[in-house]
């Protein structure tokens, strides 16, 4: 009998996983840097200790039976469970961590997000950490379902309901603005609007309705960098905000920034975590956050549009 066999063990898990995701023994031995022969031995012990056949091993990619479909769910919630009891066992201080999970919007991929992390490498030196990005409504899921630790996203305003379960420190307030290619008059362009399937493009969209606007535009794109693009390029004129300009500063040049032409419009960006898990920790990493944006997002875009002083603000 091999090791491991006969009991269920989270290392076995990790491995049922990372199969199932890479959906190759190989792929999966080499992500998580052991041999073959050691992942096959991890499921093979697995599989006799649930007593079913977790996978298709005659498919190509490997596929999953349903016990396997059945048990990946409760996977996942197993693995979430042990890295959230870790971080609670650290208590208050940070140096106690191990692994820190953070998801953050793609707004700050430019400097804030590197020059975070590299603070908190320094501060928890033995601790690893996992970095993902996305949209806001999608890492707010993730940190409900205990895949994050801690999440940095626009407020869902009315499309929010978190009951209570999470603690949020606001972080920087931002204004809606207009953007237009350089020189041109956005009354003689169409609107390029982004998507609507994120939240941002909703809260645009929302926000129109209530002015009564029906504005002609042709393109709805999910990416900053492609409206700017768009926009510098004169097809059209957008709305987006500061940070989005910050993301994609390589077209700034080619673009005039104006407030918009119409009832002004800001949102809300803070760190989220859920309620008493990781002690005093969220309330250090969003005072470090703060200091970052005043410095390396508000500082500057007030000295380019100083107008934008009512709205864009540390909170």
């Amino acid at each position: 009998m091999t090791e491991g066999q006969g009991r269920v063990t989270l290392w076995g898990i990790e491995v049922f996983l990372a199969v199932t995701e890479e959906r190759s023994i190989t792929a999966a031995a080499r992500r998580l840097g052991v041999s073959p022969s050691a992942i096959s031995q991890q499921l093979a012990g697995l599989e006799t200790a649930l007593g079913a056949g977790l996978l298709d091993r005659s498919a190509r990619p490997l596929g999953l039976t349903p016990a396997g479909t059945m048990f990946r769910r409760h996977a996942q919630t197993i693995l979430n469970a042990e890295a959230e009891a870790r971080s609670e066992l650290a208590m208050a201080d940070l140096s106690g961590l191990t692994t820190l999970r953070l998801g953050l919007i793609e707004d700050f991929d430019a400097e804030v997000t590197p020059l975070l992390l590299h603070g908190l490498a320094r501060d928890l030196k033995g601790c690893r950490f996992l970095l993902e990005t996305g949209a806001s409504h999608r890492l707010l899921d993730q940190l409900e379902a205990r895949a994050l630790d801690m999440v940095v996203s626009a407020d869902l305003g009315s499309e929010g309901a978190d009951d209570g379960w999470r603690e949020v420190h606001p972080l920087m307030a931002e204004p809606f603005v207009a953007v237009t290619p350089k020189g041109r008059d956005l009354a003689d362009l169409p609107l390029i609007q982004y998507t609507a399937r994120h939240l941002m493009g909703r809260q645009i969209a929302s926000h129109l309705a209530r002015q009564n606007l029906k504005l002609t535009h042709r393109f709805e794109l999910d990416s900053y960098r492609a409206i700017l693009a768009m926009v510098s390029g004169g097809a059209g004129w957008t709305i987006l905000t500061p940070l989005a300009l910050h993301h994609a500063s390589r077209f700034r040049e080619g673009v005039d920034v104006l407030p918009l032409p119409f009832a002004p419009l800001e949102r809300s960006l803070s760190l989220s975590a859920r309620a008493g898990v990781l002690k005093d920790m969220p309330a250090q990493v969003a005072g470090h956050l703060r200091q970052l944006i005043a410095t390396q997002v508000v500082a500057p875009a007030l000295a380019e549009w100083p107008w934008m002083a009512a709205g864009l603000r540390v909170l």
